[in-house]
């Protein structure tokens, strides 16, 4: 009987031990490993309240997010396009490593990349159960369950649409459209992915999760229901500051980027006077989409995990609105690079405020660390727990921007150098002149300055890989070829 009295205590003493192991801890003991909310919008440039890219932007819980966090201001993506930036921040490797710089293909399709560990796969190996909605990758990419993630829920989606295009634009690409359409909001494709996020937060989790929420808006087609637009009376809207002359002092190879495109020109957005209709249809997507990442991040406080939750909201590229007489992406400029990134949750300083040159190519090292996963060797970002502990920790390197091979742009906290495939280069001062409207490449004082910045250049771009499509530029022996087509050296720059 002693001996059995023995052993029950023995036993109790032993699952007391494994209990401590899994709680948290001083003097040792393993602490839980914190969940992740992974929060994603596509086509959100510096639009936000809390960075302060347009002065009328409402975006309160975007801005009460960063406020209990750490904002980043000079994040960039490391591709302007939804394919190639998705899968560099998921694979933790460049465009000019992965060769993807195309909406297709697949990165599993392509046999050098189809065993790469994705982020959501990084931790699913370390004992997460992985969960994602909406558009995570770039379009369905991503949503067979297993692969991925563990659980898989509402698609992508924009819907819902009018009968028809709301504004006859040079391109009659469904998606290009915007304005005012009568609609409730729970109908939006947002609003489901929202929705089930905030029901898998209500659940009991045996485990920790990497939960990621993709939002499509706003890109376009942007529609919105009069009470988003009504944040925005048309009397008073504000529109982007530009110079009509703006590309006099830019290389003919910066048109080449974005030679012919569904996006229209601002040429089109102001003679069919629908440049403010677009603007302003722009940010009352984005209040929407903020509304939905307010919904989330309530279900989560709600949920009791917002104290043992790292939630990192970011997106994938910018968006012109007319500034360098475009819209859409597709360029290596601010307007295009710039995008919010904010981190919020344990061990991440509040309040704080970082002006150092940040990459989307951080976030994977980043949540690897902040979660005490063991470091994955071959990543190309560099962790931002130091600046997550102390915003004022300075970066030895800059942001570098890649679209399709060899044109690449570098962020610093003053300059940005652009340099093309043909060798053009462009070069801003960006204290002095935070819209790029003064091409400084031509100045022979500067040419240290540009020197010292072509050392962070990839030193290879690799070629396409095989199945890329879409928006691919190519440049060989002095010929550009867009979508397969030369352009004429003297080729009239598409006006529309």
């Amino acid at each position: 009987m002693i001996s059995l009295l023995v052993t029950l205590r023995t036993a109790c003493l032993f699952l007391a031990l494994l209990s401590l192991v899994g709680l948290s801890s001083v003097n040792g003991f393993a602490a839980p490993k914190p969940n992740v909310l992974f929060i994603a919008i596509d086509d959100l440039n510096d639009w936000e309240g809390c960075l302060e890219g347009h002065p009328q932007v409402q975006t309160p819980n975007i801005d009460a997010l960063a406020s209990r966090g750490t904002l980043f201001t000079n994040a960039h993506c490391q591709a302007p396009l939804c394919n190639s930036s998705r899968t560099s921040l998921l694979l933790g490797l460049r465009p000019s490593t992965t060769g993807i710089y195309g909406l297709a293909p697949w990165y599993r399709k392509v046999p050098a990349l189809a065993e790469k560990v994705s982020l959501p796969n990084y931790f699913r190996q370390h004992g997460y159960r992985a969960y994602s909605a909406g558009k995570v990758y770039h379009g369905n990419f991503g949503r067979s369950p297993g692969v991925e993630f563990d659980e898989i829920g509402a698609p992508p989606s924009l819907a819902p649409f009018p009968p028809k295009k709301l504004v006859d634009t040079p391109s009659p690409h469904p998606l290009v459209d915007w304005g005012q359409f009568p609609h409730r909001d729970e109908d939006k494709g947002d609003w489901q992915v929202a929705s089930w996020g905030v029901e898998q937060l209500q659940q009991q989790h045996d485990q920790p999760f990497f939960m990621a929420l993709g939002f499509s808006l706003p890109h376009v087609p942007c529609y919105a229901a009069e009470k988003w637009l009504a944040l925005y009376p048309e009397d008073t809207l504000q529109l982007p500051e530009v110079r009509q002359d703006d590309r006099d002092d830019t290389p003919r190879f910066s048109w080449y980027m974005h030679w012919r495109l569904p996006e229209p020109r601002l040429k089109f957005l102001k003679e069919a006077d629908q440049w403010k209709n677009l603007v302003r249809s722009y940010l009352a997507c984005i209040s929407f989409v903020d509304s939905q990442v307010g919904r989330v991040l309530t279900a989560l406080e709600k949920s009791g995990h917002a104290d043992d939750t790292i939630v990192v909201l970011w997106s994938d590229h910018g968006w012109h609105l007319g500034e360098k007489l475009i819209t859409g992406k597709n360029s290596l400029w601010d307007r295009s690079t710039r995008v919010p990134l904010i981190f919020a949750g344990p061990g991440i300083t509040e309040h704080a405020v970082c002006n150092q040159p940040v990459e989307l190519l951080d976030i994977y090292p980043t949540l690897l660390q902040l979660c005490d996963l063991s470091a994955k060797q071959g990543l190309e970002g560099v962790s931002l727990v130091p600046q997550l502990q102390d915003a004022n920790t300075k970066r030895e390197r800059p942001a570098i921007t890649t679209h399709n091979p060899d044109n690449h742009g570098v962020r610093t906290e003053k300059w940005r150098y652009i340099v093309y495939a043909d060798g053009s280069e462009e070069l801003y001062d960006m204290v002095k002149d935070p819209h790029e409207w003064e091409n400084l490449t031509d100045r022979p004082e500067l040419e240290a300055v540009k020197a010292e910045l072509r050392e962070w250049l990839p030193e290879q771009s690799a070629p396409h890989a095989l199945g890329s499509k879409h928006r691919i530029l190519e440049y060989h022996n002095g010929e550009a070829v867009w979508e397969g087509t030369p352009i004429e050296p003297k080729e009239p720059v598409p006006e529309l």
